[in-house]
């Protein structure tokens, strides 16, 4: 296929295989017909995309930082809301491909030319059920990023050289995903394994891939809550269905501690021997149980320290856990770096060469149901004892069984919109994507710092936040299109633009789910 690069969106999606399948031609035999084994597509699609989307730079440059969970030590300009526009044509265009692949297993399992031969490698609808799942989890983060994107004609090439996708409406593309989820997990068949080898996620286990389709329902279901009054009823479907029961159904990638094959936090630092990121103050004040009194904010369990700060991050030389400022402008920031910890030389266990890249939690589940059932404080403190174990266990660090009921007690007085909205946040951490997202449709934490509130102070001086970009006062709220796709797909990224708020490729056009009006307005569900 000619032109790929130049001409079109969907003929990148065939990239990844394509070049497995030049590699394979070395070790193949002419008179045999060459096939890409479904598992080894499927495993490099998983790692392909938690590669791109968990890094230094899609995540944590921009989503965790969004969150504000990470931020820059130094140069804060995409703290501050200015992306580089190589970056984010290259992301669109990856994230893109990543689905191409998962969209190859499909294939290989769905085509009679190829399915037999990659049932031996697992059950064809069990393969396809799974590589369905990952699409629709891809495709979120997609759309929850940039807002309406090329969906529907996304894999279609309409010619060989070139495709021009429309852009769907996000409401129609959160429609088709609840579908996509609903149709792969009633494909999976349990008794069977999804794949005898390859898949890094779940080691093949049918069960818990389903469990994975309903629970994600589940969370496209809440991201709903204030504009779909279907969002219970998808809910209750998925429960019925089967969602995760234990940490032991959590869906992560688990790198490796040997090799090349390790985290991209760990390359970003260790490799590319870069020290420039590292935990934000507003991020450990919360979790230290500190109020924000620069900004008259109030902590909801204020003198509260919670138990994963020692497994997000590590101590300063005092013993003490802090965070650097948040985005204060480049100039000053490397001064407020001095009061933070230096992950390069004590690095936490987001930075680990084997750290397990969290998809989705039990404790996220758990909070969900929390808000589902109207706030229901079982099932809050199920989700911040997950949480607590989840962490503890993966990490190594300890956290005694007495500490863990003691904060729980602690952060339980009320349970409601706020105390369920930010115990979800802390346990997405390094899931910069998702936690972006709540914070979006919430409203929540409120402690987190809004355009022009304090950052700290100086010399006297007083330092506050400003947005190089305009976003409203308020958390940035999509980022804007690649500017590539006004040359390769012009009338579609035209349409898609004129359909933001002011006719323009913004920052501060709000996703459809996001019904908040300002930045500390809590819509109520629906």
């Amino acid at each position: 296929m000619k032109n790929i690069i130049k001409y079109t969106l969907a003929s990148l999606l065939a990239v990844s295989v394509t070049a497995c399948e030049d590699l394979d031609e070395l070790n193949e035999s002419p008179n045999n017909p060459r096939v890409v084994p479904s598992h080894m597509v499927m495993s490099g699609a998983e790692k392909f995309a938690v590669d791109y989307v968990y890094d230094v730079w899609f995540s944590g440059r921009q989503c965790l930082t969004y969150a504000q969970q990470i931020g820059q030590r130094n140069y804060t300009e995409e703290d501050r809301y200015k992306i580089r526009e190589t970056t984010n044509n290259s992301y669109f265009k990856y994230l893109y491909m990543a689905i191409g692949s998962f969209q190859d297993v499909i294939n290989l399992n769905s085509n009679p030319e190829t399915a037999g031969v990659n049932a031996v490698y697992g059950a064809n609808q069990n393969q396809i059920a799974a590589a369905r799942i990952m699409k629709a989890w891809l495709y979120d983060i997609i759309t929850d990023t940039w807002g309406d994107v090329p969906y529907s004609e996304a894999i279609k090439l309409e010619s060989e050289d070139k495709v021009y996708a429309k852009y769907d409406s996000q409401k129609d593309i959160y429609a088709d995903l609840i579908k996509e989820l609903t149709e792969a997990a009633n494909q999976i068949d349990e008794t069977k394994e999804a794949f005898v080898g390859g898949d890094i996620i779940f080691g093949g286990d049918a069960s818990k891939w389903k469990k994975f389709a309903n629970s994600l329902k589940c969370r496209l279901a809440i991201h709903l809550s204030k504009v779909d009054p279907k969002w219970r009823q998808y809910i209750a479907e998925a429960v019925e269905s089967g969602v995760m029961e234990s940490n032991d159904d959590a869906a992560y990638f688990k790198y490796s501690s040997t090799g090349s094959e390790y985290c991209q936090f760990y390359s970003g630092f260790f490799v590319n021997k870069r020290n420039d990121l590292t935990i934000v103050k507003p991020f450990t004040d919360l979790l230290n149980g500190v109020a924000d009194v620069a900004n008259n904010k109030t902590h909801p369990w204020e003198g509260v320290v919670d138990p994963r700060i020692k497994i997000y991050t590590t101590p300063a030389s005092d013993g003490s856990y802090n965070g650097v400022a948040f985005a204060a402008p480049s100039g000053l920031q490397a001064s407020f770096a001095k009061l933070a910890p230096n992950w390069y030389s004590k690095p936490p266990y987001i930075l680990r060469k084997d750290f397990s890249v969290p998809l989705m939690t039990f404790a996220e589940l758990q909070f969900i149901l929390c808000e589902y059932n109207n706030y229901d404080p079982e099932y809050y403190k199920a989700g911040i004892k997950a949480s607590i174990d989840y962490w503890s266990s993966l990490s190594g660090v300890a956290v005694a069984e007495e500490e863990v009921d003691a904060y729980i007690t602690a952060v339980s007085a009320n349970v409601n919109a706020e105390s369920c909205s930010i115990q979800k946040y802390i346990d997405l951490y390094g899931n910069g994507t998702e936690a972006w997202t709540e914070i979006r449709r919430t409203g929540y934490p409120e402690q987190l710092i809004r355009p022009g509130e304090i950052v700290g102070e100086l010399k006297g001086e007083i330092v506050r936040f400003s947005p190089i970009n305009e976003v409203k006062n308020d958390i940035v709220s999509r980022v804007p299109y690649p500017t590539v796709e006004s040359t390769i797909n012009g009338a579609a990224f035209s349409d898609a633009i004129s359909r933001l708020e002011d006719g323009t490729n913004n920052y501060y056009s709000k996703m459809y789910w996001d019904k908040r009006t300002e930045s500390y307005v809590h819509p109520e569900n629906l």
